[in-house]
């Protein structure tokens, strides 16, 4: 009896609470990163001629480590549920909420191709948390006014993430809900952008771990000329504005690289992955639409680099994992 009530502790390791409770909001950015590739690859296997099955692949490893992120914070609050209330309440990390239900969406349009209901429910699932996440964000912005300095590049996430619902939702015939999402993402867009870029260009400077988050500056344009494309069915003035938009703040950010390299491996790499990703997919279609020379070199060229990025990142990731750095305090 005594060796039964002394065993009985070593059932849950004291270090697993620790770790739990330090959980990372921003880990839903790997399911939005790995999605984004893998919309990036279907688009290049019927642009490019590349093979369906590494599209696939990404695909279906953007649903898995979706699940395994949302079981893992769904422990986090039966045993910490203080954890995410401190996080959900915090003017930064709150935003990363958004993660979770924009990868939702990448998950319905992998489904898209092999079940339309089951598509069209967790597309269904995926607006409706993702409206009330913006809800909260935005009832907190009014409740609760925040400094300056807390208004970076995250907060679009929750915000203009809704301009990504079209590029499903149209697909799966939902164009009246379409426009409204799309519609209500890109007012936000235009909201809220110049207040983030007011606050980085006349200080406080942002602190080293959240440069790379500045490139989430680039989804907003990248995602909505490829949602206005499908809503008008073409890739024609409107989306080309649009991308055009993209491809300045694209070269921004190339000019920034020598910034980025300087800074010590954080969740906010994720930043780099799925808004270059969705500008390289907007980059294919706008292509498709208006060719030019060289083209299949050049699109090749693309690919291969936010492969490359998403790769290194992943890889950093999994480095910090094993090496027990990934689920300490911020």
């Amino acid at each position: 009896m005594t060796s039964i009530q002394h065993s009985s502790p070593a059932l849950v390791p004291s270090e697993t609470a620790p770790g739990l409770r330090h959980l990372p909001l921003p880990l839903f950015a790997v399911p939005m990163g790995l999605g984004g590739l893998a919309m990036t690859w279907r688009e290049a296997s019927v642009m490019l001629g590349a093979p369906a099955v590494i599209g696939e692949g990404l695909m279906l490893a953007t649903g898995v480590f979706w699940c395994i992120i949302f079981i893992g914070h769904a422990l986090r609050v039966l045993r910490h549920p203080e954890a995410l209330v401190s996080d959900l309440k915090h003017p930064i990390r709150s935003a990363f909420a958004g993660g979770l239900s924009i990868g939702l969406m990448i998950i319905a349009g992998g489904f898209l191709p092999y079940s339309f209901d089951l598509a069209a429910v967790i597309w269904g699932v995926a607006v409706a948390i993702h409206l009330t996440i913006g809800a909260y964000i935005v009832r907190g912005l009014l409740v609760s006014p925040r400094e300056a300095a807390t208004l970076t590049p995250p907060l679009l996430l929750p915000l203009v993430g809704n301009v990504l619902a079209p590029v499903i939702g149209a697909k799966l015939g939902f164009i009246t809900v379409s426009w409204m999402l799309f519609g209500l993402g890109a007012l936000l867009w235009v909201i809220v952008q110049p207040l983030i870029l007011y606050r980085i260009s006349t200080g406080p400077i942002l602190p080293a771990k959240m440069w790379p988050t500045l490139v989430i500056l680039l989804a907003p344009p990248a995602v909505g000329s490829l949602a206005l494309a499908l809503l008008t069915d073409g890739f024609g003035p409107g989306p080309l504005a649009i991308y055009g938009y993209a491809v300045l703040v694209a070269a921004v950010m190339l000019l920034m690289m020598s910034k980025f390299r300087s800074v010590p491996f954080a969740m906010s790499w994720w930043g780099y992955t799925f808004p270059s990703a969705a500008f390289v997919t907007a980059s294919m279609k706008a292509a498709h639409a208006h060719p030019f020379p060289l083209m299949e070199p050049a699109l090749w060229l693309l690919v291969a680099f936010i492969t490359v990025v998403v790769t290194l990142v992943f890889a950093a990731t999994l480095k910090a994992f094993f090496a027990g750095h990934l689920f300490l305090p911020e």
